[in-house]
């Protein structure tokens, strides 16, 4: 039952918002008493802590998955976004941004989490890149990586981009281009514009 609870609750949260769904919600939607509930999540904000990491495990879990499979970088950034906004249902509740005003303890650990996950597959990323001659060999890794999530971070606030104008799939597809076309080599210029084209 408390795998049942988080699935739904981790499904609600981000079809509706951390804030909206009440725990009045949850139990309607699964019927079962909130007695039950708070037998398993003595409250809502350990349900939210609950279903956030979940969910970040799920999803690292599913790029670890794609950075075995994926030979080429490029494409793998792609693919990783991909599978990053589908579980995300294209961040229609704008989770990131309701977690930060609501439940900011849980949004610092979470991005510090993010941090040292994404820090590393995109260092591992760029090398292999580098490698394979499709980015430039005078990159620090280090720094890339760093500026990699500072504007995968900074691309979700909805003040700097409100979705009214930015969609957020589109707002992914051209940070990712961006990022892309400052460190390839005329090699790797190639693969990413057939890839663009490709997948028109």
């Amino acid at each position: 039952m408390k795998n049942k609870i988080l699935h739904k609750a981790t499904e609600l949260f981000l079809d509706i918002g951390f804030k909206s769904v009440t725990m009045d919600d949850l139990a309607e939607e699964m019927g079962i008493s909130k007695k039950t509930i708070y037998t398993h999540y003595e409250n809502k904000t350990k349900l939210v802590e609950a279903s956030t990491f979940h969910l970040f495990d799920k999803i690292c879990t599913g790029i670890d998955a794609i950075c075995e499979s994926t030979p080429n970088p490029i494409e793998e950034l792609y693919h990783i976004k991909r599978f990053v906004m589908l579980h995300l249902k294209n961040e229609k509740s704008s989770p990131q941004y309701q977690l930060k005003k609501y439940y900011p303890k849980i949004y610092t650990n979470l991005s510090w989490k993010q941090f040292e996950v994404m820090h590393e597959s995109v260092s591992e990323n760029l090398q292999r890149g580098m490698d394979q001659g499709i980015f430039r060999k005078d990159l620090d890794v280090d720094f890339v990586s760093r500026m990699y999530f500072n504007g995968m971070s900074g691309i979700k606030d909805d003040q700097l981009f409100p979705k009214e104008k930015y969609a957020a799939d589109n707002l992914m597809e051209s940070y990712l281009e961006y990022h892309l076309r400052a460190i390839v080599t005329e090699k790797g210029l190639e693969t990413l514009n057939h890839f663009i084209q490709s997948n028109r």
